[in-house]
């Protein structure tokens, strides 16, 4: 394993361990959401504890256009909040699978699932680079500001291909840059885990993408989110794209 991923999981260990130890914890939990990209209608129902768990640069469950009886699959699900948006979409006769490194999140976004009564949704431990999931399984692909951490995000689109059926869909929103960003911030470790330095430049995003086999790629949004000196270069997209 290697040292960043390790100081990733540690950092989200401790988030999990304490939701309410920054400033913005503060904050009333519907608003500190939508600052987020969160719409305050998708929230009913959500566990409050994974609202504060939120950490997202986007709402990817707004644009994947769910449908009630797929199946979902949400890379690094973290707290859960898409996880539990999504299963409210699908309703009882789809299934919403979370995948998170960090056994911390896994255990409380597990708890919220059983105190809110979910029965359509699950969380795993496992990493987003080597799913444990089965070949052709889900109809719809989430992940919402968690591929950036990767430092193989070659693979986690090519997982990501694997476990999608055939006629299904991705839906991304993550952290990319306009350029290269400097050396200073690469090789940052604590640039790295704030979701800055492990951001490509968007075409290079792009393109993993597609080399993954992905086809129909859409660029839905794009928004500002830099909160790094030196990278002011960084922005949110989110992305749609097909396996046909």
């Amino acid at each position: 394993m290697t040292r960043i991923k390790e100081l990733v999981r540690n950092r989200y260990a401790q988030v999990a361990g304490n939701p309410c130890c920054s400033p913005e914890a503060t904050f009333k939990l519907d608003l500190r959401a939508e600052a987020i990209g969160y719409f305050r209608e998708e929230l009913k129902g959500v566990p409050e504890s994974a609202i504060e768990l939120a950490s997202g640069c986007g709402d990817p469950t707004a644009s994947a256009e769910l449908k009630e009886g797929e199946s979902v699959l949400d890379l690094g699900s973290g707290g859960g909040i898409d996880a539990f948006i999504a299963a409210r979409k699908v309703r009882e006769k789809g299934r919403v699978i979370g995948v998170d490194m960090t056994p911390e999140m896994v255990k409380r976004a597990r708890i919220n699932a059983e105190k809110m009564g979910f029965r359509n949704i699950e969380f795993m431990l496992g990493d987003i680079e080597d799913l444990p999931i089965e070949d052709e399984s889900v109809d719809v692909i989430i992940s919402n500001c968690v591929i950036n951490l990767s430092q193989d995000k070659s693979r986690v689109f090519e997982e990501a291909y694997r476990v999608l059926k055939h006629g299904g869909r991705i839906v991304i929103s993550d952290i990319v840059s306009r350029g290269e960003l400097p050396t200073s911030i690469r090789e940052d470790v604590k640039a790295w885990v704030e979701c800055v330095a492990g951001a490509l430049p968007a075409e290079e995003y792009l393109k993993m993408i597609r080399d993954a086999g992905f086809t129909d790629l859409e660029v839905l949004s794009e928004n500002t989110a830099c909160c790094w000196p030196g990278a002011s270069d960084t922005y949110s997209v989110k992305v749609r794209a097909r396996k046909t």
